[in-house]
């Protein structure tokens, strides 16, 4: 099963959880799917994790974990994708990004300098926020369904896989 392959890689949330310094927010997770490896939470900790990452806040991680609660995604899994927008990637994503939400506005790539002024500030929100937004959202929505709609077919491949080879081990005397 796609459970067993995920399991080796995650640690043993429930014995993270039962620690003392931890132990006034073991409640919180009444949702049997925040911790659960099934095909549907880790399908959709897939998407809300790539989808975060590509939104340029700062407060993602709360974003995320408001989200896996929201829908009932894996927050383990969530947590971890998130960690696609790290420092070393964040540069050329949201570049990438900005030059995708100019071409959808239409907008020309401007120049950038700081001036620590009002008039920068609103420069800043006008010119380099909102085509930023734009692309974010649109790649972010789009590579996140992908992710999405790909986890699906891959747990469903594991797992017919998985049926095959029982049922050849079944047949061989």
């Amino acid at each position: 099963m796609p459970r067993k392959t995920i399991r080796r890689f995650l640690p043993d949330l429930k014995g993270i959880l039962d620690r003392p310094s931890l132990r006034w927010i073991s409640d919180l997770p009444q949702d049997p799917n925040l911790l659960h490896l099934n095909r549907h939470s880790v399908s959709l900790a897939v998407f809300i994790g790539i989808f975060c990452a590509f939104i340029p806040i700062p407060i993602q991680t709360l974003l995320v974990i408001g989200m896996c609660f929201w829908w009932g995604a894996n927050l383990p899994i969530a947590m971890m994708i998130i960690w696609l927008s790290n420092p070393i990637t964040i540069p050329p994503m949201f570049y990438l990004t900005y030059k995708l939400g100019n071409y959808l506005l239409g907008t020309e790539v401007g120049e950038f300098s700081v001036t620590l002024s009002w008039q920068w500030f609103s420069q800043l929100g006008s010119e380099i926020l909102l085509p930023l937004f734009v692309g974010s959202l649109l790649c972010g929505t789009l590579l996140a369904s992908i992710g999405y709609f790909f986890i699906l077919y891959l747990w469903r491949w594991k797992v017919i896989r998985n049926w095959e080879k029982r049922k050849d081990l079944r047949n061989t005397p």
